[in-house]
């Protein structure tokens, strides 16, 4: 089983994250991680945090001589911002009331709800670690995850489809949401190097989106909400590729696969929505039109290692909680940032008086790092149920194991 836990504030000292389970011998060193941090920290419409935060991940422990050695691996990435905010986010009780409280909460953030469920009197305490300066340590430990998974072929890119009404409208046949639109069988047309041609496209876009064009008009609105004070939303998509049938169960809830993605994604800040393969847009269409075809061909090549193959893949890569061999596509959908420079109204929580609510530094549109960071989830995740099916202590010993299933499934 593989499992972590962050921990750390916005403006305190450090962001710390423990990954427990990875086997040993995997090959792992700081630039791994270091480049999905860096992925994380990109995008226009960032803020003023990022010129101060230059991420770099520290490896405490489980990691000697360049490769894991099957204890916990412990992250740190230090904030450099905690040299202005020692004595304000200090842990010691000396420095209380070294800066005055916030009690202005803004709308659509944790602030109101955060008081009210903790007793707290100044929103700080809970802005700090609602703030999505923690997904920093996601990204880490996610990158972990991601490094683990390239060892069998798994790889996992994400690009951006919206930004506020800026779309990338997505055409050919690839179809809306999820790979391939229905066509003739035998259609040997790899969906795999299709995904990697728009995540290549993607990683050369300022806001993450494979089409010139989108980019275009996705930039110039960002560029119309920082000037009017506002903030912007929308819509990415994460997909994985390489995935063996057989990852997840329909046995119980808790085990499906898409709900583990769903509820890893929407536990990112500000993402209000979650649809798997071509999600919602199946509620108006008929079930011939969005049942992906089944068909067999043992000379046929897949990544899955299975002779059975799909021309379409409206499900997304899952059928009953179950990875199908199929990409696993994830959509989700972010809300615009609460935190806005033209400040919307509020009612102050000690005075109970009307006022606006409070501004900190904070971005236009976070949509691009908010899919890397979907990644990292969505890894976590996989590699999760992965080790689940396959197990091993060590990296060879997984191997061996998903060697022999892939045998297994060829030969179906």
């Amino acid at each position: 089983m593989l499992r972590f836990l962050t921990a750390g504030e916005s403006h305190g000292r450090g962001l710390v994250g423990i990954l427990e389970g990875i086997p040993s011998g995997l090959p792992l060193s700081s630039e791994d991680i270091d480049r999905e941090l860096k992925r994380r920290q990109m995008g226009h419409g960032r803020g003023g945090r990022m010129k101060i935060e230059q991420d770099r991940a520290v490896i405490m422990s489980g990691v000697r001589w360049g490769k894991t050695i099957g204890s916990p691996v412990s992250l740190l990435i230090e904030n450099r911002d905690w040299k202005n905010w020692q004595e304000g986010m200090s842990p010691e009780s000396s420095h209380n009331g070294s800066i005055p409280p916030v009690t202005r909460p803004r709308p659509g953030h944790a602030d109101l709800a955060g008081i009210l469920k903790y007793g707290h009197k100044d929103i700080r305490n809970i802005l700090e670690r609602s703030s999505a300066r923690e997904t920093a340590m996601k990204v880490a430990v996610g990158a972990v995850a991601k490094r683990f998974l390239s060892e069998f072929g798994i790889a996992i890119g994400s690009y951006v489809i919206q930004i506020g009404n800026a779309k990338f409208q997505m055409t050919g046949d690839r179809g809306r949401n999820t790979g391939v639109k229905k066509s003739k069988p035998g259609n040997n047309s790899s969906p795999v190097t299709r995904y990697s041609l728009l995540f290549k496209k993607a990683e050369k876009s300022p806001v993450r989106c494979p089409d010139e064009g989108a980019t275009k008009q996705m930039v110039r609105l960002i560029d119309k909400a920082a000037q009017d004070g506002d903030t912007l939303g929308g819509v990415f998509e994460v997909t994985v590729t390489g995935v063996p049938a057989g990852l997840g169960s329909h046995i119980q809830w808790d085990r499906k696969l898409d709900a583990r993605l769903a509820q890893a994604v929407m536990g990112i800040q500000a993402i209000k929505g979650v649809e798997i393969g071509t999600g919602f847009a199946m509620a108006g269409k008929f079930g011939s039109e969005v049942m992906d075809e089944i068909f067999y061909d043992r000379s046929r090549f897949t990544v899955h290692g299975s002779p059975f193959y799909r021309e379409s893949n409206h499900a997304g890569g899952i059928e009953g909680g179950i990875s199908n061999g199929m990409p696993v596509v994830i959509r989700a959908a972010m809300k615009p940032i609460p935190t806005l420079r033209k400040p919307l109204r509020s009612v102050d929580i000690i005075s109970k008086e009307p006022v606006e609510a409070a501004y900190e530094r904070s971005d236009t549109c976070a949509v691009p790092a908010a899919s890397v960071i979907a990644e990292a989830m969505a890894a976590l995740v996989i590699a999760d149920l992965f080790l689940e099916k396959f197990g091993g202590d060590t990296i060879g010993e997984s191997r061996r194991n998903f060697d022999s299933y892939l045998e297994h499934i060829r030969d179906f």
